[in-house]
């Protein structure tokens, strides 16, 4: 099916998708992207179902060219949330001049969707009854995935290859591997008295958190890509009162899966043994993702990649990132995976997020030529 594409309706279509709050947060928000992104794939001859996988939770949407298939040759990957707050568009809406465009979502990942949606549209009718295509776009990606994880899951299982449609690097560079992250929220329980007249009855719970802080920095090792950050602590009431209740948010990284497992399992021991008599400490793991690795599968994919990209005369390249996404789950199931199949822009999760104009077009004719070749 021929496409002529056009870069101020695209623009109008992105503007649709970035001007509403879509927060992970804001679920009422996410159903409106859901609402616009429904028709749109169904008018182009895709089913859409909508799957709602929690009441907490905004809707995932399902997409596919041979509804109620058993194997699907590739699965394109993307999600409708973002990181940003009710009222974000109202301060900063979507806007652009003749290199970039501006706004909370538009690179991260608006523009990667609605890429998808022009590249499927390049496909020729014989292309697109040879490939069975699903689309899975998520609600929760900016959160862990933590409603939609086990339904990714499900779907990478049962495709040959995920190529994740966030956005591609300024560089022009894709991403063949991530580092696995985890998030911790570490409590730690002390005795409260006073610091005048009974500090010796106390136990401060700051105290004992401190003792967590150093020994978490000792558990970094640079050399292997391990790292860890105590990146936000509360606690305590007054000054003069021994606190008896603090409370560490701890952020890890890491490219050995093995290493991260061995880290929580040192975590869970430390928390039997405090290092203050007398307080308890508690390990919550509140979100997990293992690091998405390249397998031999995954070379082959680049080199296919990267041949339709030097036909294209496209700049490129491939990166190591260090932050997630849903490709960690698709490549840990098993599932040869890559990511950075949308435009080039940057600044996420940030005032500065950007969008490169020049990137849009080319990048839609690189993912739709790699779906022809798969």
């Amino acid at each position: 099916m021929a496409l002529c594409f056009e870069l101020p309706t695209y623009l109008k279509q992105l503007e649709k998708l970035v001007n509403v709050d879509c927060g992970s947060y804001t679920p009422e928000g996410i159903a409106v992207i859901a609402d616009v992104l429904t028709p749109m794939f169904e008018q182009i001859g895709f089913t859409v179902v909508r799957h709602q996988l929690d009441e907490k939770a905004g809707p995932c949407l399902e997409i596919t060219n041979n509804p109620g298939a058993e194997h699907y040759d590739v699965m394109l990957s993307g999600h409708m949330d973002t990181v940003f707050p009710e009222g974000t568009v109202a301060t900063r809406p979507m806007t652009y001049d003749e290199e970039k465009v501006y706004g909370p979502g538009a690179t991260d990942m608006k523009s990667g969707i609605l890429s998808a949606w022009y590249a499927l549209q390049m496909l020729t009718t014989e292309e697109r009854e040879r490939l069975s295509i699903v689309i899975a776009l998520n609600c929760d990606e900016e959160i862990g995935s933590v409603y939609s994880r086990h339904w990714l899951e499900s779907i990478a299982r049962k495709s040959r290859q995920v190529l994740v449609c966030e956005a591609s690097r300024p560089t022009g560079n894709l991403i063949r591997s991530r580092k696995g992250n985890a998030k911790y929220e570490i409590e730690f329980h002390g005795v409260a008295s006073h610091a005048g007249s009974a500090l010796a009855e106390g136990v401060s719970a700051i105290y004992e958190l401190s003792h967590w802080s150093l020994a978490i920095k000792d558990m970094v090792n640079l050399d292997t890509g391990t790292t860890m950050n105590v990146g936000i602590i509360e606690g305590g009431m007054a000054v003069n009162v021994v606190p008896d209740y603090a409370k560490a948010t701890v952020d890890l990284r890491f490219w050995n899966t093995d290493e991260a497992q061995a880290i929580d399992e040192r975590l869970r021991e430390m928390s039997e043994s405090p290092f203050e008599k007398g307080a308890k400490v508690t390990v919550n793991r509140l979100t997990f993702k293992p690091s998405m690795q390249p397998t031999a599968d995954t070379q082959a994919l680049i080199r296919l990649v990267s041949e339709e990209a030097e036909k294209l005369n496209i700049v490129h390249g491939w990166e190591d990132a260090g932050g997630g996404s849903d490709g960690n789950f698709t490549a840990a199931v098993g599932t040869p995976t890559l990511d950075g199949f949308g435009p080039m822009g940057a600044g996420f999760h940030s005032d500065k997020e950007y969008l490169l104009i020049d990137s849009i077009e080319p990048r839609i004719k690189l993912l739709a030529n790699v779906l022809k070749r798969l």
